[in-house]
């Protein structure tokens, strides 16, 4: 295949937003006052034992959740396939940590499937799985923000009287070196519920110091986000895609996916399971194919 260089050009897309901050920093409200201020339709895939739902009716804040027992990689591309299936126009992990340390997550995985004590073998199988999680989360057709727990420590400052007073601090999140670099904007929350902005592809935001962040930040992240090239939604893609019956369109339209990099966006298939649309696009060129064979074209790859 002959690559070619053409103009760059900006598409309009969503919020990848992460939060992490030690226990009692707020990073389950700060998550929905952003969340429900970004979508009128909320969904919570809420690891914290239902932490999440007593904030229902705080300022008015309404959402759907649901509450995980296996924190499997592929169990939440499936949960964002079913979020994208309800139209959700935000999705909330938290937290994401719990896909790294907590029952069946990533490190589980990898102990499980390691071999003679090695789980190098173990980490060999599994990081597909994981490259496939975050590649659902980036390619959501909405917004995602994923919370994370942090370490805690403590450091010794000195108050306003001059006194020595400790104070705890989070330090690094509960999560795979590197998932920075999957995000738009990464803040950093401590007890005052302030938030720090320690990587931000938003250039007004970066470095900066939010007390209380909220429904301002929200909008300024979705004013930015929004500026851009339109491009067809998930979902009008996979109409089109249940739509063809042929497998040469449809494979013209699985190129024209992946050039946008949705062909991980979560979805559903044509019977409401959760899919990704890469897949629903190939398994339906699958089904024409079947119901065509004379039909030489081959099926989208």
């Amino acid at each position: 295949m002959t690559l070619s260089f053409k103009p760059a050009t900006r598409e309009a897309s969503f919020a990848r937003i992460a939060l992490s901050g030690p226990s009692g920093s707020g990073k389950t409200y700060t998550a929905l006052a952003l969340a429900t201020a970004l979508s009128d339709k909320v969904a919570v895939i809420d690891t914290e034992r239902g932490s999440a739902s007593k904030y229902v009716g705080l300022n008015g804040w309404q959402f759907d959740t649901v509450q995980p027992d296996s924190y499997a990689p592929l169990s939440l591309v499936e949960l964002l396939g079913a979020a994208a299936g309800g139209e959700y126009g935000c999705v909330v992990i938290d937290s994401l940590s719990h896909y790294w340390m907590g029952a069946d997550g990533m490190l589980e995985q990898a102990d499980r499937r390691g071999r003679n004590g090695n789980n190098f073998a173990g980490w060999k199988e599994v990081r597909p799985e994981e490259r496939r999680m975050i590649d659902a989360l980036t390619s959501y057709p909405g917004h995602v923000i994923a919370t994370m727990r942090s370490k805690t420590e403590y450091v010794i400052e000195e108050n306003e009287r001059g006194k020595k007073v400790p104070r705890k601090v989070g330090m690094k999140p509960e999560q795979r070196d590197g998932i920075e670099y999957e995000m738009d904007v990464v803040g950093d929350l401590d007890h005052d519920n302030t938030l720090t902005i320690v990587k931000s592809r938003i250039h007004t935001l970066s470095k900066a110091v939010i007390p209380l962040p909220g429904e301002e930040l929200a909008h300024q992240i979705a004013d930015w986000l929004s500026e851009g090239d339109k491009i067809p939604t998930v979902a009008e893609y996979r109409k089109r895609a249940l739509a063809m019956t042929s497998v040469d369109d449809l494979k013209a339209l699985f190129d024209e996916v992946s050039s946008h990099r949705m062909a991980s966006a979560p979805t559903v298939d044509r019977d409401q399971n959760p899919t990704v649309l890469g897949d629903l696009i190939k398994a339906t060129a699958t089904r024409v194919k079947m119901a065509n064979p004379t039909d030489k074209a081959q099926a989208a790859s």
